[in-house]
């Protein structure tokens, strides 16, 4: 961690939940806000999110990498903003690419194990799924008290 008590406090909000907002920017620089589930890994200080190679957050980044993420609390009295730069994987190719193993490891840290990975293997590749690695430069926010 970060011996900040306060910033400490705030990255563990990001392990305690699943889900969030993601933020991009639009080409014409208007906020462009996702609703997703994300992984967070401390050790790495980086978040990770499956996202799909078609949609808009994904054009958004590619253009400009910068991205805030927003988690709340259950109570939502507290609040965490992550700010990074986002990282593309390649998008999954070949069911057992690395990509597709960089999925299959969010999705298990996220909701467990699936009932059939052939079929989750598949439908990353023909979804044309890729993940989105945050890596966690600041955080701000309101933390639990």
């Amino acid at each position: 961690m970060t011996q900040d008590p306060t910033q400490d406090a705030l990255l563990k909000l990001l392990s305690e939940t699943r889900g969030g907002v993601l933020v991009t920017l639009k080409s014409d620089g208007r906020p462009q806000l996702s609703n997703v589930s994300h992984a967070y890994y401390p050790d790495e200080r980086v978040l990770r999110i499956s996202i799909t190679d078609d949609r808009a957050k994904t054009r958004n980044l590619r253009r400009d990498p910068r991205a805030s993420y927003h988690v709340t609390s259950q109570d939502r009295w507290a609040y965490t903003v992550a700010e990074g730069t986002a990282e593309l994987t390649p998008v999954a190719g070949d069911p057992y690419d690395e990509t597709v193993e960089e999925l299959v490891r969010l999705y298990r840290d996220v909701l467990g194990e699936h009932p059939e990975w052939d079929d989750y293997r598949a439908a990353m590749v023909r979804d044309r799924r890729l993940v989105l690695r945050l890596p966690v430069e600041r955080v701000y926010g309101i933390p639990k008290s």
